[in-house]
């Protein structure tokens, strides 16, 4: 029985052989797309940094909002306070497109992360090409060779990667790596069950000179409280901001202003 991380890899590389352009043109893109905003340096800012998600559902939730304007949440985030806009750009189960990164990039002058299963190196290339600054490989979808290719071709392109782990021996493979943003899931994607004591056992782990990231299950100002003091630098918060009835108030509650 595969799990439910190897389902969704399986449906990401239809959708990505699908939507597929020639090399060329895919070069032509590159060449022409926006200049890239430094996130590390925006995660890098006093204080806790919120990396904000465009967020629609989840393997685990369901549908969770409709956002039929992802550019104008996404506005909401920049005022409320956002370091980093996330945006989901799986089709199946999160229920994002290309085309919400594209319409956010063109509305917001902050940092994007695009958030997705990334597993081949076209996938690499198309983020830069729509205007990505900042991506997501996630350790338990890739091999370790897999891994080193893709974050070597997220910098050589000029992102940064959030190199997301969810146990002891992920992390290592990331610190290995000398990945600068790391990211500790508290969500199981094999298994879908949270971790609550995930944060508790990682965080610490990761050296200073790294950004920590705190990610899943983040509802409260006393869930960040906690991760501050766990020494976290981020939180990325999807479901409590896309349900919050004014997304930028959300931010500022959980920041504790």
């Amino acid at each position: 029985m595969s799990t439910v991380l190897e389902s969704i890899i399986e449906g990401v590389l239809e959708d990505v052989a699908q939507r597929r352009i020639p090399a060329g043109k895919l070069a032509e893109q590159l060449s022409s797309a926006p200049k890239v905003i430094d996130a590390l340096a925006a995660l890098s800012a006093p204080g806790t940094s919120v990396i904000a998600e465009v967020k629609r559902a989840s393997p685990s939730k369901g549908d969770l909002a409709k956002i039929n304007d992802p550019a104008s949440l996404a506005e909401e985030y920049q005022a409320g306070g956002a370091s980093i806009i996330s945006v989901l750009t799986e089709e199946r189960r999160f229920k994002g497109s290309i085309a919400d990164f594209t319409a956010v990039r063109e509305r917001v002058t902050l940092p994007l992360l695009r958030k997705d299963f990334i597993v081949t190196e076209y996938q690499v290339m198309e983020s830069r090409a729509i205007g990505a600054d900042l991506q997501l490989l996630i350790v338990a979808a890739l091999s370790k060779s897999q891994l080193k290719d893709y974050f070597q071709m997220t910098h050589e392109l000029g992102m940064n990667s959030l190199i997301e782990t969810h146990n002891e021996d992920e992390l290592e493979i990331a610190l290995n790596l000398g990945a600068k943003i790391i990211g500790v899931n508290s969500r199981n994607l094999k298994t879908l069950e949270v971790d609550p004591l995930a944060f508790d056992r990682l965080l610490p782990k990761i050296p200073s000179g790294v950004i920590k990231v705190a990610e899943s299950g983040i509802a409260s100002r006393g869930d960040v409280s906690h991760i501050e003091e766990l020494g976290g630098d981020a939180i990325l918060v999807g479901e409590t901001l896309v349900k919050a009835s004014n997304a930028g108030v959300g931010i500022q509650t959980l920041l504790g202003h």
